[in-house]
């Protein structure tokens, strides 16, 4: 398994003593930090203008500007970078109120013991990464909550637009079955079963069945008459997609004309179709 490679630490090293910061090098050099060193306050400004540095290492005594101050700056300018400052016991006063405002990360004094300096950077570089994984697990949260969102509008907008195009089809349903109902002629539809799916009103009207029966799930033998069953007898097995049947003489004495059609032209149903129509007086 290939390990993921650690990101550089980058330590600045400010401190207008040059063999105090030759003395630094040589403590850390062995933990593999990329170093930087300043001479005053100005030049680590400069630096950290041009470099991403983790973690800082100031001394108090400097001329123009304190390691206070310097780090007061460094705050504002990069709040995320470790703030440690180098000092004696008898400053420890001037730095009290820069450690309780958070300027300073940690203070460590002169002379500094080698192994407590080193695991107190290395411990400091651990806090400042754990914050930029926090960063970077932040941004990546609220891009994907981001992306969620757009997801769920998306679903939304589509769930609408599906919900508008089924009310549209229920209302085209409701529309043509009125329509269907008070066609003047009989409408009825037999599936592959021969069961009666379709009827409308004045299909109901001509066969001869109670009054108030409905012939939605009835078998057409049971219903037809001998004429119209002869006729789909005769023709179940034509290959045809619409056949004029003629003339047929229903129960009643009511004499129609036929017109019978296959299912299946526009929708996926199966079946015939049977039209009748009233003979017009002559």
């Amino acid at each position: 398994m290939t390990e993921v490679p650690q990101p550089s630490r980058t330590i600045l090293l400010v401190d207008d003593e040059v063999n105090i910061i030759n003395a630094l090098k040589r403590t850390l050099r062995p933990d593999g930090y990329t170093i930087l060193a300043a001479n005053s306050a100005e030049e680590g400004l400069a630096l950290l203008a041009k470099h991403e540095v983790g973690v800082i290492i100031s001394d108090q005594r400097m001329s123009h500007m304190t390691g206070v101050e310097f780090l007061r700056k460094v705050k504002t300018l990069y709040p995320k970078t470790l703030r440690i400052v180098l000092s004696g016991y008898t400053e420890l006063e001037s730095i009290t109120s820069a450690i309780n405002e958070g300027a300073i990360y940690k203070f460590l004094t002169k002379p500094w013991d080698d192994d407590l300096l080193r695991d107190n950077i290395r411990e400091a570089f651990q806090h400042y990464e754990m914050e930029q994984e926090n960063v970077r697990l932040s941004r990546e949260l609220q891009s994907a909550n981001n992306e969620l969102s757009m997801l769920n509008q998306n679903l939304e907008q589509k769930v609408a637009d599906k919900t508008r195009e089924i009310i549209h089809s229920i209302n085209l349903l409701q529309i043509s079955q009125e329509i269907l109902e008070h066609l003047p002629i009989g409408i009825i539809g037999i599936d592959v079963q021969n069961m009666i799916v379709v009827s409308n009103r004045c299909a109901e009207a001509l066969f001869d069945q109670p009054p108030g029966t409905c012939l939605l799930g009835l078998m057409a033998g049971d219903v037809l008459p001998e004429a119209l069953l002869q006729l789909l007898q005769d023709t179940y097995s034509g290959n045809f997609t619409q056949l004029d049947g003629g003339i047929v003489t229903l129960n009643k004495g009511v004499s129609m004309q036929v017109l019978i059609s296959t299912m299946g032209d526009v929708s996926q149903s199966k079946g015939i179709i049977i039209i009748l129509s009233p003979l017009k007086e002559s």
